[in-house]
């Protein structure tokens, strides 16, 4: 499978980590589950925001980018160290499906008092699991990778930090249930969009 570009690959503090994660033997598929457990312990400090103190949405923030940095280095590690292995690709992609659905199921029942917040992180999680597998649905067939937007994987997860992050200084604008809904609706043009990138390909190629 292609790799997203992400211009953080290249910085040097990314090179150098990597370079640290490797030496001490860590596989990138370790990494990958490793993602997961960050997006647990984010999806349990959603809940426990809505149980106790929003403040708890700051550790889920912290918990997204951690997803996110597990998601950089597994990629750097199998690559440029040559630690990939057979079953690489089935460990890159399918904890990044379960973390979306944990992170933003998450979010839905930190709101789950408002007008369909439950229905809303359900739907909005099913879009950002289709986006993937438009993605890897078009690879199958033949076709370039698409990681178009405008709400993929990072986007997702940038609009979920921010409003984490900034929602328990602002308690009386609902910015987590909003922030589904731009997840929603832009995981919903992502996967329009990339069904006629693949479309266009299939077409121009046939």
């Amino acid at each position: 499978m292609d790799r997203r570009p992400i211009k953080s690959r290249d910085t040097s503090w990314a090179q150098w980590l990597a370079k640290v994660i490797a030496g001490m033997g860590i596989s990138p598929n370790f990494i990958s589950v490793l993602s997961v457990v960050f997006s647990f312990f984010g999806y349990l400090a959603y809940c426990q925001a809505s149980k106790t103190s929003p403040y708890w949405l700051i550790l889920a923030a912290v918990t997204i980018q951690l997803r996110l940095l597990c998601n950089l280095f597994d990629g750097m590690v199998a690559v440029e160290y040559n630690k990939k292995t057979p079953m690489g690709d089935v460990y890159n992609d399918l904890p990044d499906r379960i973390a979306d659905v944990l992170f933003i199921i998450g979010a839905g029942l930190y709101c789950k008092d408002l007008k369909f917040a439950t229905e809303l992180a359900w739907l909005t999680s099913c879009l950002a699991v289709m986006t993937a597998y438009i993605r890897v649905l078009g690879t199958s067939i033949g076709t370039e990778t698409y990681f178009l937007g405008p709400m993929a994987k990072p986007h997702r997860m940038f609009i979920l930090t921010a409003a984490s992050l900034i929602q328990p200084f602002i308690v009386s604008i609902p910015l987590v249930y909003y922030s589904l809904w731009i997840v929603m609706i832009g995981s919903a043009i992502t996967c329009v969009r990339r069904l006629m990138a693949i479309n266009k390909e299939k077409m121009e190629g046939k």
